[in-house]
């Protein structure tokens, strides 16, 4: 079967005893933070296995749960527990669920080793090597029985997956947990048989492997994730030839799949984010490949674009193309493949947004798709509207074709009102990020065929006023004319050298700006358009009046904008404030009180951002409803203004 192009993609597969009848592994990625603090599967979370066992997935993974009584392997707050057999009904559920979708059911059983101890202010790892980051709990170094007591954790953890009905187990051996941790050389110190040779190091994970097979027994599948690379060099961690070895051990074993993963949580480089090219990471599965022999390989770090996917299974670089983020974002991903619509895809945009939130104990969410995690409530369901509406969506940024999107779905007649000569709003200059922003011009193309396929009319170059409005004779008013650069009141600024950010990064054009730049302002406006300049080779500076110039940049891309800044010798004044704009530079106070001039050619307003409301006051006589959304609310983040939009359609 030719599958639309992607043969390969949808070619039977065997693992273990089982057939499949696609080569699509549902991984456990994140582990969601909606169950209860006890363990305990929760309604949220079986709303959101159900949309997992209708990805068309031909193996489906569960998060990971943690298999000790001592709270040790606790790796998130609401992370799911498998220590005891009254957990085992919840579970079973999901194997069920899973089954009944015809899928192969794997449970995955996640240690948190150095990242766990959530609730009990320590963690446990071979050696007591201190943590880099600090929101982990302290380490202390295992002994021996600790050591074979966790093994025996492993081994009762996956009966009760057989109890459950699960055809196998997946344990974790990478990011930093416990398993990696005895594997490594910066984490494992130890000077007795379960240290010092690599041989050794892999030790602990060897009877792991054993235990889970005699657990599971001969016809059920035992599957392990590895590292293709820990990114931990510069801690002295294990080289890529090392992590190629240790799958080269664990297939000698017999385990029945290997799943690739890529890095550390305290890893300095960029694993999984939009600055990684989605095949990035490639060669190290066409590496593995070559020393595991017949062990399939299960791969998907990154790698997004089905056509490169497909690909490579067709080439025998790995043997289930594993999707995580991407099935997150769209959960009908492979049914859109079947179907011949790859571009239909809305795309995962790498913001990280997902681990951000995970991070500081929250239930994750997707930056867009925002019905990510509240599958279970109706609220969050496009259903059809009781009343056809006539609905005007005033600008086509991100909060604005959400809404239109979803307001659509339910019925309504939709019409998008943009100013410029294109859809996209803030998409537009935002794509422009050095570091894979063109994906949310994909983000862009799949907002563009969604109003394409809901029958919405767009009216580009249409300046909205009362009298359009007036014309229009809607029944509803969105307005969603998202942020301005708003100057700040001194003197100069209204020169007419002053340049905007945002045109700036839209226009693309940099013939008119000089190579001395200062930018006022920073955030994310302010980096994005400092770094594509510098980029390009001039020289900008950064003034902002904030204590941090990242001060309204997700967790998880901080450190990507701290090594921009000093990879591409951006300059940057913190509380800092702008005196005057005068002939040849920009006078400013800097944080120590002192006033300084810096000489520029170019001068470049990139903050602080302000609500674009003047319509709202003008329109609130001229239709029933009217609502503002997204940055024409608040300046924030691409997520806030997806989410508004689609919370706001899914209930007019």
């Amino acid at each position: 079967m030719d599958s639309n192009g992607f043969s390969h993609i949808f070619g039977e597969g065997k693992i273990g005893p089982f057939k499949v009848r696609n080569r699509i592994k549902y991984a456990a990625c994140c582990v969601s933070n909606f169950n209860t603090r006890d363990g305990f599967l929760s309604e949220r979370e079986f709303a959101r296995d159900e949309v997992i066992a209708s990805t068309g997935a031909s193996i489906m993974t569960n998060q990971g749960a943690y298999p000790d009584k001592s709270g040790e392997g606790k790796a998130y707050h609401r992370q799911l527990c498998i220590n005891d057999d009254r957990y085992i009904p919840g579970l079973k559920r999901i194997a069920d669920l899973f089954h009944d979708h015809h899928a192969v059911a794997i449970q995955q059983i996640l240690h948190g080793g150095r990242y766990g101890g959530i609730d009990i202010g320590y963690c446990i790892q071979p050696s007591d090597t201190p943590q880099t980051l600090r929101h982990f709990r302290p380490p202390r170094a295992m002994n021996t029985d600790e050591i074979a007591h966790v093994i025996e954790d492993h081994a009762r953890a996956a009966e009760r997956c057989v109890k459950a009905g699960y055809d196998g187990v997946e344990v974790t051996s990478f990011l930093g947990y416990l398993m990696s941790t005895f594997l490594s050389p910066f984490t494992n110190k130890r000077t007795d048989a379960y240290g010092g040779t690599l041989e050794k190091r892999a030790r602990f994970m060897v009877e792991i492997l054993d235990a889970l097979r005699k657990a599971v027994g001969p016809d059920r599948l035992v599957i392990i994730r590895l590292n293709g690379t820990e990114l931990m060099d510069e801690y002295g961690g294990n080289s890529n030839d090392e992590c190629i070895e240790i799958m080269r051990i664990a297939a000698d074993r017999g385990v029945d799949m290997i799943s690739m993963v890529i890095g550390w949580h305290e890893s300095r480089q960029g694993a999984l984010g939009r600055d990684v090219s989605r095949t990035q990471w490639l060669h190290l599965a066409e590496k593995a490949k070559k020393v595991i022999g017949d062990v399939p390989l299960a791969f998907g770090p990154r790698l997004s674009d089905p056509y490169a996917a497909d690909h490579a299974l067709g080439t025998g670089v790995f043997d289930y193309w594993e999707i995580c983020r991407p099935f997150l974002t769209d959960p009908d991903l492979a049914h859109k493949l079947e179907r011949g619509q790859p571009e239909r895809i809305k795309p995962c945009i790498g913001c990280m947004l997902c681990l951000a939130k995970m991070f500081a104990n929250q239930p994750y969410i997707c930056a867009v798709n925002p019905r990510l995690g509240h599958e279970v409530e109706p609220e969050y369901t496009i259903q059809p509207a009781a009343v056809k509406k006539k609905v005007m969506v005033i600008g086509s940024g991100p909060a604005g074709l959400e809404a239109a999107v979803a307001a659509a779905g339910r019925g309504h007649e939709v019409v998008v009102f943009e100013a410029n000569d294109h859809l996209g709003g803030a998409l537009n200059p935002s794509s422009k990020d050095i570091g894979g922003g063109e994906v949310l011009q994909e983000l862009l193309q799949y907002y563009t065929y969604r109003l394409q396929d809901l029958g919405i009319e767009t009216r580009l170059n249409t300046l909205v006023d009362r009298k359009v409005t007036a014309d229009f004779f809607p029944d509803v008013v969105i307005v969603a004319t998202g942020a301005v650069i708003a100057p700040p009141k001194i003197p100069g600024i209204g020169g007419k050298d002053i340049m905007n950010a945002y045109a700036v990064l839209d226009g693309g054009d940099f013939t008119k700006i000089g190579q001395r730049v200062i930018l006022l302002g920073g955030g994310k406006v302010g980096l994005t358009c400092a770094e594509v300049l510098a980029s390009a080779g001039k020289k900008p500076i950064v003034i902002e009046p904030n204590r941090r110039v990242d001060f309204d940049v997700s967790t998880t891309f901080k450190w990507r904008h701290a090594g921009l800044v000093k990879e591409l010798g951006i300059g940057v004044y913190t509380e800092a404030q702008p005196l005057a704009v005068e002939n040849g530079g920009v006078r400013f106070l800097d944080k120590d009180g002192k006033e300084q001039f810096l000489p520029a050619d170019t001068v470049i307003l990139a903050g602080p951002l302000a609500p674009k409301q003047a319509l709202v006051r003008d329109l609130e006589y001229l239709c029933d409803e009217l609502y503002v959304v997204g940055d024409a609310v608040m300046p924030r983040s691409l997520y806030n203004a997806i989410h508004e939009g689609f919370k706001l359609g899914a209930r007019i």
